[in-house]
């Protein structure tokens, strides 16, 4: 009972930094109809980032953690700007092709500056409850929760989940909420209409990659608190983060944030009762069973081909 409780936790906070970059999906595919395989990479540069503000600059953490959203948010305006904006009434496969191909540069760009050596963040430089300690007298863990049966349910795990509910609920607020939420959801409708009625379609689309790229970019700093940081790592948090929008939806947000949730228990649950090496499998699996089955994904709708 113990194990299936730690488990279930394990899954929820997983499933919590998989909404967070399966949201980044889904925004932009919601207005440009494009799948933006930079991002699990833009992911992996929020972690470097705020490794390098911390031990090359000494910031603080809580001034590291901002500081690298907002380095991320530019990042991904610039990409907009220089790679996809050019392409806008292109091909989509040619937005798709030039896609791969920043995700790679982005890649190798972090494997020159960093180096391909897995890295964390210094225990030091971290506030001490997101450190999990042992009592060397004890063997108790500290800076953790006791859970009914003998588990454990450590503070940094508390501190993600609910950060990330945090920043889902505002981002939920945003949408519905402010003007340039309305803009981005009558952009999702129809660009061009959005544009003939005075929207600034260039704008609100650079204002989505901004905010889909800070949420990433949070997600990948959430992870390298218990991870290793390496120049791959976006590759394979993205995979599953791109599936958790295709469960979803993909262009739907909420279908986006529930899907990572029930990625994140899948692979979980998968990994402790199937085995570790499927972990990846799981999402691929999935993805491809939603594709064949419901091709709109959990909460997506189905739309016709108009003549």
């Amino acid at each position: 009972m113990a194990q299936l409780l730690e488990q279930f936790i394990n899954g929820l906070v997983l499933g919590g930094i998989y909404a967070l970059i399966a949201v980044g999906y889904t925004m932009v595919y919601g207005i440009i109809q494009l799948i933006n395989f930079a991002h699990g990479e833009i992911f992996m540069f929020g972690a470097y980032l705020a490794l390098m503000l911390i031990t090359v600059f000494n910031i603080p953490f809580w001034i590291a953690l901002p500081a690298s959203m907002l380095l991320c948010a530019l990042l991904g305006m610039l990409i907009d700007l220089v790679a996809y904006r050019p392409l806008r009434d292109a091909p989509r496969l040619s937005a798709l092709i030039t896609a791969i191909g920043i995700s790679l540069v982005l890649q190798n760009l972090a494997r020159m500056i960093w180096s391909a050596r897995p890295r964390l963040f210094p225990t030091e430089t971290l506030p001490a409850f997101l450190v999990s300690e042992v009592n060397m007298q004890t063997g108790e863990i500290l800076n953790a929760i006791p859970l009914p049966g003998g588990g454990i349910l450590p503070y940094r795990d508390v501190f993600i989940l609910l950060l990330a509910v945090v920043l889902m609920i505002g981002l939920n607020r945003l949408i519905y909420l402010t003007k340039i939420g309305k803009a981005m959801r009558a952009c999702a409708q129809n660009r061009v209409a959005s544009n003939l009625m005075g929207i600034k379609t260039n704008q609100v689309i650079a204002v989505t990659f901004a905010i889909g790229s800070a949420l990433g970019a949070i997600a990948g700093i959430m992870v390298g608190l218990s991870e290793n940081i390496t120049p791959t790592m976006g590759y394979y948090k993205g995979v599953a983060a791109f599936a958790a929008a295709v469960l979803g939806g993909i262009g739907n947000i909420t279908g986006a944030m529930l899907g990572g949730i029930i990625i994140g228990l899948a692979e979980v649950f998968g990994a402790g009762y199937i085995s570790s090496g499927y972990r990846l499998a799981i999402a691929y699996i999935i993805m491809i069973a939603v594709i064949v089955i419901r091709p709109s994904g959990l909460f997506g709708k189905s739309t016709g081909t108009r003549a």
